[in-house]
């Protein structure tokens, strides 16, 4: 059933350190929504805090769009925890 208002959920999700909320928001950012869901995705990083906000006609499907955003999310956590994050470049010895 089709909603003649817009519908939007926002949502966020606090990481322990700022390098794990920077690498979890540019795998997530590349990811566009589906156009045929019909959901627009707003992703925005603050320090720590990955907000999202997803609005639409749909609850079904902001609310599928959403899952499948905490989907991912948690699948990049889980690759930080277990590859552990990304060596520098350079070294700091000097």
């Amino acid at each position: 059933m089709s909603n003649t208002k817009e519908l939007e959920i926002e949502v966020e999700v606090p990481f322990s350190n700022k390098q794990s909320a920077q690498i979890t928001f540019d795998v997530l950012r590349v990811d566009e929504e589906p156009k045929r869901g019909g959901v627009k995705r707003e992703l925005t990083l603050q320090d720590k805090t990955i907000k999202a906000k997803f609005s639409g006609y749909e609850a079904s499907h902001i609310r599928t769009a959403l899952r499948k955003h905490m989907e991912k999310v948690e699948l990049v956590a889980e690759t930080i925890t277990t590859i552990g994050h990304p060596k520098p470049e350079r070294y700091s010895h000097y």
